[in-house]
């Protein structure tokens, strides 16, 4: 049996384990790369923290598309975003669910949804001028200039997974709370639309699945009072299903389900240090 103060130590163990990095370790790295600049300090200004482990930054940074610049010993910001992207899921969903008591749960997945598309996190990477830290291949900075939202949105969700294994989650929530949950604008922009396939759409268009297929499962009932059962699919999976009193009420419950599915966070450990 681990005392109390031996489950701690447990705890803190792989955070001791984990290879750091740092400025200095990372400004020599810089230093050989084009450019050869990195302004650490306005850095810091845009994140509200200072980080520990400057790999972790650094890699949220990287684009896939740099890679054969920097070595092998260093991977793109996508494993971060991958993590990032559920920490954020959790926050926001945390922060509706304490907000807004009387929202019903179909509501929430909505609202949630919202906050976190691509469109919307792209917009707070271009507030907090996050392309200016960025390695970018050539390609990718004109895909940049040409409008491109994923790049942003990546980077965004790849700096929060970077706070979070850097500091725990309470610096990812002050984060999240700061660059997107105090926007008065966004929220209740977020609020205000209930499409749940324009949504859903958004979704999968922004991860390239293609155009969500609804498939017609049940029609039952008299004329005067038809309920209709509506499955929704991107490419061969199913995502949903929902009923309603037209094709359309049911196609839109259908989605509200696959929104709820594709959102819903995994996040199980906390893995602040403190």
């Amino acid at each position: 049996m681990l005392t109390g103060l031996g489950k701690l130590l447990n705890r803190l163990f792989p955070f001791f384990l984990r290879p750091s990095h740092t400025r200095s370790d990372v400004q020599a790295l810089v230093s050989t790369l084009e450019g050869g600049t990195f302004d650490f300090r306005r850095f810091e200004r845009v994140l509200g923290y200072r980080p520990i482990n400057w790999k972790l930054f650094f890699e949220s940074l990287l684009h896939r598309s740099y890679l054969q610049y920097v070595g092998a010993t260093w991977q793109s910001n996508e494993r971060l975003e991958f993590l990032g992207d559920a920490v954020l899921n959790c926050l926001v969903a945390e922060h509706l669910y304490e907000s807004y008591p009387d929202m019903e749960e179909g509501e929430l997945t909505k609202v949630r949804s919202r906050l976190v598309n691509r469109k919307t996190l792209a917009q707070r990477a271009r507030d907090l001028q996050l392309s200016d830290f960025m390695l970018l291949s050539s390609s990718a900075i004109q895909s940049l200039e040409g409008g491109s939202e994923s790049i942003l949105s990546d980077a965004f969700e790849a700096l929060i997974g970077a706070i979070y294994l850097d500091g725990g989650i309470e610096p990812a929530r002050e984060f999240v709370h700061r660059t997107l949950l105090s926007n008065t604008s966004v929220v209740q922009t977020a609020l205000q639309d209930d499409n749940y396939k324009s949504a859903l759409l958004e979704y999968s268009q922004g991860r390239a699945l293609g155009v969500p297929r609804y498939a017609v499962l049940r029609e039952e009932g008299p004329d005067h009072d038809r309920r209709y059962t509506v499955e929704v699919f991107l490419g061969s999976e199913s995502f949903g299903i929902g009923t309603g009193r037209s094709k359309k009420d049911a196609e839109q419950a259908a989605a509200a389900r696959a929104l709820e599915k594709i959102n819903t966070p995994s996040l199980e450990h906390d893995t602040s240090p403190s």
